[in-house]
Formats: structure tokens, sequence, C-alpha cells
């Protein structure tokens, strides 16, 4: 019996991660067909469609469906789709303010899905600028403290090649547009996380490309100006919620006010 109760376990874990790698695989080829449609396919002469790309590679997504992710953002063939990139908000359990970004082919779907999502929560959708004052933008890029060293050998995995990190410190301060830079590690890698003001962060970023900084993360974050303290058994209900929202398909990111 107890052998039968390990496989039944082992089953509903392996369902759970399989669900969750299937999520993370839409999210990313939806990410990569935006990338495409608004820069162009070439990973060389589009920093947004090559960090997407990498981190396709580094959870396994195949390398097909990245190319056909790109052909449909670049309207090859018959596959040609647009995206729209929408921002809603909303309250959940026990009134924590909430954004919701969201990338949609079906805008009229994607609003009556969150709209349920936050009745089930205990919560609900807001108005434009209900919650959005309370919430700085910014632009945040991680990195690793050094480069890669192409190989001499010919198929041989590229080196990398680490940096003293308050050196690279010193080098990126010199760069407009940033705020705030604070250390970091990536995997036992020494790195750094810069801040930058919401308008500069394309050019922060494509500036410590060209630098040839090694770059992990690149996104715009939602940061609340005043947030909100639960009890532990309200804080769990709140995270819950938080959860729901965040494996809809077509959301990308969910920020809140909520300390946890």
């Amino acid at each position: 019996m107890s052998g039968h109760s390990k496989w039944s376990t082992i089953k509903h874990k392996k369902a759970i991660n399989d669900a969750k790698k299937g999520k993370i695989f839409s999210k990313l080829s939806t990410q990569i067909t935006h990338a495409a449609r608004q820069g162009g396919g070439d990973a060389n002469m589009n920093p947004n469609i090559r960090l997407y790309i990498d981190k396709a590679k580094s959870v396994g997504f195949p390398i097909d469906r990245i190319e056909k992710a790109i052909s449909k953002g670049t309207g090859e063939g018959s596959d040609g789709v647009t995206y729209e990139e929408i921002t809603y908000e909303g309250f959940g359990h026990s009134g924590i303010q909430i954004l919701v970004d969201t990338l949609t082919d079906n805008k009229n779907r994607t609003v009556a899905d969150l709209r349920q999502l936050f009745d089930e929560i205990g919560g609900r959708m807001g108005e434009t600028g209900s919650v959005s004052w309370n919430f700085d933008v910014r632009g945040l890029i991680t990195l690793k403290c050094g480069h890669m060293k192409k190989s001499e050998k010919y198929g041989a995995q590229d080196e990398y090649v680490k940096e003293d990190r308050e050196e690279v410190m010193i080098k990126l301060m010199d760069i407009l547009g940033i705020e705030d830079i604070k250390e970091t590690d990536i995997e036992g890698i020494e790195g750094l996380d810069v801040y930058t003001t919401f308008s500069d962060f394309s050019t922060v970023r494509n500036r410590i490309d060209e630098m040839g900084y090694v770059i992990d993360n690149a996104e715009i974050i939602k940061e609340a100006k005043v947030n909100k303290v639960l009890s532990q058994k309200d804080m769990e209900k709140a995270v819950d919620g938080l959860e729901r929202i965040e494996e809809n398909d077509d959301v990308q990111s969910v920020w809140s006010d909520l300390v946890y």
C-alpha cells in the first residue's frame, strides 16, 4: 500500500510541476512573440528578445517553439499575432492593493477572467488610478560582475570571466539614468541590482549590454510607496490570491503593497 501511496504522491507532484512548466512556457512564448513584434526577430539587434530567449533556454523551452514564437511575432506565415500591454488595478483579501500587468491578444477575455478571479479571492477590480497612485515605476537590471569570453575552440562553450564587483560598480556610476546600485548574488556569482528611472530604463540596459556585462534579468518594476502588514492568517489568504491571479495565462506580473 505504501508503494502505491508514494507513486500517487510522485504522480501528483509531477502533474503540478508539469502544469507550472506549461504556464511558464506559455508566458515565455507570448513574451518572445511580443518582443519580436516590437523589435524584430534578430536577437543581435533586439535586446528584449535576446533576454527572453535566454530565459526560455534556461528553463528548457524547446528551440523549435522559440522559433515558432518569433515567427508569430514577425508575422511570417499565417500565424502573425498582435499583443496588447494592459495594466489592471484592484483590491485583494483584506483590501491589499494589486496591480496586474497583462499581455493579451483578447482584452475582453482577459478583463472578464480577472474580474472573476478578483471576486473569487474576496477582492474586487478597481478603476484606473484607484491603486496605481501608490506605486513607483522603475527599471531594474540585474547583472553579473563579469563578461563572457569567446572560446578559442570550435564548438566549446564560452567562458565566464569574473571582474571585481567594486570596479564594475564604479564604471556603472558614469551612466546617466541610474538611481541606485545594490549588491546581489546570482546563483553563487557576484552581481549587482541596478535601479533606473522608468524613462531611462532601455538606454541604461543597452549601455550595460554594450559594456559587455552579463545581464541576468531586466524588467520594469512597480514598488508600493506605502505598504500593508497583515496577520499571518490574513497574509496567507492574500498571498494565495496573488498566486491565483499570477497563474492566469495573460498575466505577466503581479504587484502589491503587501509586506511578506
